[in-house]
């Protein structure tokens, strides 16, 4: 079956893991993969939102653009997260603008397929709530990392999710470009090289698009430090 592993990742999602087996196969079958380059636009702010997207590969980022002209980078998401859910539910258009940050796969899941769904199908609309509460969870999360959290323990965070090794020590890829790893955690170019530079007394070292950590327990503890001691060390 051509795309097995990809539909497997979009079934483990968080939009899909808690449907009805059933519904999750006719949404699959109405459903389709579209690949996108780099750079490539998945849609732009004020599009019709008329699908929900899975990503099964690669990296995408949600952002807006003021009327400065200035571009504020929302969210960055990768294999298993969905985006789109909550205007597509209501036929609105889309708040942000999508744009692959690299080679990519996302699954499109026609909105009006789920809303159907829902309106037959009442009780899977509790289990869709859970897709929205795993959003909101984690946009909190963001936020409070952004307004507790040094700039370093932001980044320490990041390399830690990208940390995916039962060792002690591994080395991770930068998944995207310096310049939008800033934008994601709030700091400009040049907060982000002092941060990897702080990194290096817990064992993080930084080449070109690599990170080597040399103490995974060590960079959680900095990372979880009470947010007035880092503070203090950070100052």
């Amino acid at each position: 079956m051509k795309y097995a592993k990809q539909t497997e990742i979009a079934r483990k999602s968080v939009l899909l893991s808690s449907l009805p087996e059933n519904v999750v196969e006719d949404l699959i079958k109405a459903s389709s993969f579209r690949h996108f380059s780099r750079g490539e636009t998945v849609f732009l702010q004020g599009d019709p939102a008329s699908s929900i997207h899975i990503i099964t590969d690669g990296w995408v980022k949600l952002f807006r653009i003021a009327h400065s002209g200035a571009e504020s980078v929302v969210h960055v998401l990768t294999r298993g997260h969905s985006f789109g859910e909550a205007v597509a539910f209501r036929r609105r258009a889309y708040p942000v603008s999508a744009e692959a940050v690299t080679d990519c796969l996302l699954l499109e899941v026609p909105a009006s397929a789920l809303v159907s769904f829902m309106e037959t199908r009442p009780d899977i609309c509790i289990s869709l709530l859970a897709a929205t509460f795993q959003h909101l969870h984690e946009l909190v999360t963001h936020v409070e990392q952004l307004k507790a959290h040094t700039g370093a323990q932001r980044v320490a965070d990041f390399l830690l999710d990208l940390a995916e090794c039962d060792a002690n020590s591994c080395i991770v890829t930068l998944p995207y470009d310096k310049v939008l790893i800033a934008g994601r955690l709030g700091m400009k170019p040049e907060s982000l090289s002092r941060a990897f530079g702080k990194l290096k007394k817990v064992g993080v070292t930084i080449e070109r698009n690599h990170a080597a950590i040399g103490n995974l327990q060590a960079l959680r503890d900095y990372a979880e430090e009470d947010t007035a001691a880092a503070w203090s060390k950070a100052h």
